[in-house]
């Protein structure tokens, strides 16, 4: 088996309240019947919204949407369906196979198919620092970072998807892509984002000890970062 993540672009100026109704309505099916599983959307829906100034962007237009799946083989000889599902939802797509490792399960909101999952999750596009191997970015990241995401913020879903080899020429290059949901409250305020409700000083610690591991392996300005609400089909 192997772990697709696709970002979806829509036409310029579509609505995209309609746009992720047509995903949700009509891209888990289609996928379903090229034989995918463990399908799931990220959509930037009304609640997420309210993280709009979260928003990180490396400078190219972002992409409108993510679905995630598996395919028991992402081969492009054997993915010809599920290319034309892809193709029949969106202008365009860009995708990838990745390594999954599931940090945090979530067990606070246990995703239900057919619903969006309580929260939110904060989508992180990792690119790989000039200055950096991609050995030592792969250690910074994940044997050093992974503890300090863990111990500095409220995050009740944390997934590292490592990226093993893009699907799509032309795709951005992406070395990783996170994914970590959050209570709804974490949209506005820092204090419950970083773990920290009422308590300033844990609040500044929490935060300098994050922006100073994400320093190590993350070159400000070189990153996509968007908040989504995430959906089970």
């Amino acid at each position: 088996m192997e772990k697709v993540i696709c970002l979806l672009w829509a036409d310029e100026g579509a609505d995209r309240t309609a746009f992720n109704a047509s995903l949700l309505d009509r891209l888990p099916g289609a996928l379903r019947a090229a034989g995918a599983t463990g399908i799931r959307l990220n959509l930037e829906d009304a609640i997420s919204a309210g993280g709009a100034h979260l928003r990180q962007s490396c400078g190219a237009r972002q992409h409108d949407a993510v679905v995630q799946f598996w395919l028991p083989s992402a081969n492009r000889l054997l993915r010809g369906e599920a290319d034309r599902a892809l193709d029949a939802c969106c202008a365009r797509w860009h995708g990838w196979v990745v390594a999954e490792s599931t940090i945090i399960a979530n067990s606070a909101y246990p995703a239900q198919a057919g619903q969006r999952t309580a929260g939110w999750a904060q989508l992180a596009f990792l690119t790989l620092p000039e200055r950096l191997t991609h050995a030592e970015w792969l250690a910074l990241w994940q044997d050093r970072h992974t503890l300090v995401a863990i111990e500095t913020q409220a995050n009740f879903e944390y997934v590292q998807n490592l990226v093993v080899r893009p699907l799509t020429e032309g795709a951005p290059p992406y070395v990783a892509i996170v994914e970590e949901c959050f209570p709804e409250a974490a949209l506005t305020d820092p204090f419950v984002f970083f773990d920290a409700v009422g308590d300033p000083a844990r609040f500044k610690a929490n935060l300098d000890r994050m922006m100073e591991s994400c320093d190590r392996f993350i070159d400000r300005g070189t990153i996509d970062v968007i908040p989504t609400g995430q959906y089970t089909c």
